[in-house]
């Protein structure tokens, strides 16, 4: 073990190798090589945790190993965008509603379940959206306002809406996965 020392500082002794935390590009380097060595059953159970669409995760599974967690996202990202109607339908099917932070108050669960069921009525899936970088107290109101600008939407330019949300989803999913960190 070296010190490190800093000029007008007390020396402070370095931890040995095999004590230092792993940086995140460490752990996300080490569930790479997890996720490329898996088996083909396994990595696509990971994969479907993220986006349910068996198409998606064959396909990110078929073109391993990936040399680092970017390319996988970015192959992820491109799979996602490849998503035929169906797919993308049954992928929509799968998905839950975002939850809210569990100290809401009782009115704003009433107002955002009539808002899910508003939008499911007309457009006949979950509404999806991506809340990566919001804290909880902002939630609740970007889901409202997404809900309520997205019911004027047509349901053609909705899909492509949801399908954009949904690939973000995904990404942000397998990015926490790998190593944890919010996309």
């Amino acid at each position: 073990m070296t010190p490190t020392h800093l000029p007008g500082r007390t020396a402070i002794p370095a931890l040995p190798e095999q004590t230092r935390i792993p940086s995140s590009a460490t752990a996300a380097a080490t569930a790479l090589d997890d996720f490329n060595s898996a088996s083909a059953d396994e990595a696509r159970r990971l994969l479907l945790a993220c986006l349910h669409s068996p198409l998606w995760a064959r396909r990110l599974t078929d073109h391993r190993p990936y040399p680092d967690a970017g390319s996988l996202l970015a192959a992820a990202d491109e799979a996602a965008y490849d998503l035929a109607p169906d797919d993308l339908a049954a992928a929509l099917a799968a998905e839950t509603p975002a939850a809210l932070p569990d100290d809401t108050y009782s009115a704003a669960h009433t107002a955002l379940s009539a808002a899910y069921a508003a939008y499911e009525a007309r457009f006949g899936h979950t509404f999806v959206i991506c809340l990566a970088g919001l804290g909880p107290d902002e939630t609740l109101d970007h889901v409202l306002e997404g809900i309520r600008s997205r019911l004027a939407n047509d349901p053609d330019d909705e899909r492509t809406v949801a399908a954009d949300e949904l690939r973000r989803l995904a990404g942000q999913r397998l990015a926490q996965s790998l190593c944890g960190a919010r996309r």
